[in-house]
């Protein structure tokens, strides 16, 4: 992150620690502190000149709002930095199971060069006229409703507020719809934030409801399916495959029976990272930055 900023020329006088001890002997020089995982708010009282924190991860539990805007401190968060390449990531993961990728990865490995299948069943797939249901349209079930557009797919999508808009779906329900939507989807993909009202949302029902040729993926949360019940549809060959990039305990268990399912593909919640994630991170404080200046009250992705 200092090397990316560094090369934007700013004039910005900064500095760069590594270790949450060094931070706490130099936070009361800053002015501004671009931070995530290292942020305790025992800091507070050591940060005298503080103003604004521009987070750079999404995910903001780490951060009092009661204690910071006691100190008139401002916060922003990097919500949406990576919303593309998280859709990207559940194309791929989409892609990856309709052109039995992990299986031929598998072969390579083993030097096994496979025959065209005869049972068309089990045959690769396309995409085009196969039904996506989207669990959460903010940034990134948008996203992917845009680039499964692009593969002629039909896109269904489920979201907090209906009202809110389509967000490129073809039609949307509410998140209550979920179990009565499963059966129509080819592909069922979360891509929601996790709250109490999305916790074990993909439920033991909502897996039983899905139809057999159907594939389950998860690039949101791992809590927001239930694993138990995941576990068990994919022991009991309930639908065709699973593509997982998010699990409940990270990183998953090497008891966890998921690793060794053949109808199931593992990535190691990788679908946010990017090499664009730095810059993308650097924008919003730019951004946030000439906005303090301006006076302005306002700020991109602002929480306090």
């Amino acid at each position: 992150m200092m090397d990316r900023f560094e090369l934007r020329k700013t004039g910005i006088k900064c500095f760069e620690v590594r270790a949450y001890d060094d931070l706490v002997k130099r936070i009361g020089e800053a002015d501004v502190v671009l931070a995530s995982g290292m942020w305790k708010n025992d800091l507070i009282p050591h940060a005298g000149k503080l103003k604004f924190i521009q987070s750079i991860s999404s995910g903001m539990d780490q951060y009092s709002k009661e204690l910071l805007g006691a100190k008139g401190i401002r916060l922003a968060s990097a919500a949406g930095v990576n919303a593309r390449a998280v859709a990207e990531h559940a194309l791929a993961l989409i892609l990856a199971i309709a052109r039995r990728l992990p299986e031929a990865r598998d072969n390579q490995r083993k030097k096994v060069w496979r025959g065209m299948l005869g049972d068309l069943t089990q045959r690769e797939d396309e995409l085009g006229g196969k039904t996506l249901l989207v669990v959460g349209m903010g940034r990134i079930g948008s996203h992917l409703a845009k680039l499964a557009k692009a593969f002629d797919m039909k896109v269904v999508g489920i979201r907090r507020d209906p009202k809110a808009g389509t967000n490129g779906a073809d039609e949307i329900h509410g998140m209550g719809d979920l179990v009565k939507l499963v059966p129509q989807a080819d592909f069922v993909a979360l891509t929601c934030a996790l709250t109490p009202e999305t916790t074990g949302l993909m439920s033991a029902a909502a897996f039983a409801a899905m139809k057999p040729s159907s594939v389950f993926v998860n690039v949101a949360r791992g809590k927001v399916a239930d694993e138990e019940a995941l576990i068990k549809t994919m022991q009991g060959n309930k639908i065709w495959a699973a593509a997982l990039d998010v699990t409940a305990d990270e990183p998953l268990p090497t008891a966890s029976p998921l690793w060794t399912m053949p109808n199931v593909f593992i990535t190691p919640h990788t679908a946010g990272e990017t090499r664009a994630y730095e810059d993308n991170v650097l924008d919003i404080l730019m951004e946030n930055l000439d906005r303090l200046w301006r006076g302005e009250k306002t700020l991109r992705n602002q929480v306090l």
